[in-house]
């Protein structure tokens, strides 16, 4: 029987799952009625972007299971590179 992980790992061909990965940085922001979470990945440079309802414990020097989206944002006439997390679980 398939986990639910699997099938949207199956049914969404961009999507992409990362196991055990060390955080580095954690920033949680204040964003209308949400909170903007910004996530940095150890021997990656791109930042890795969620929203939550309430805050988390910092995640820094945690490892955890990631599912994410790339994606690319306009910021100052610059696109750069950003990965849409959907999923995020503690190792």
């Amino acid at each position: 029987m398939k986990s639910q992980l699997d099938k949207m790992l199956t049914t969404h061909d961009k999507l992409v799952h990362s196991e055990g990965v060390k955080i580095i940085s954690h920033t949680q922001r204040d964003v209308e009625e949400w909170v903007q979470h910004t996530v940095m990945i150890e021997g990656c440079d791109a930042p890795f972007k969620f929203r939550r309802p309430k805050k988390f414990k910092c995640l820094k020097g945690n490892r955890v299971n990631m599912t994410y989206y790339p994606e690319t944002e306009k910021v100052a006439g610059f696109e750069i590179e950003v990965m849409k997390v959907v999923r995020i679980k503690r190792y």
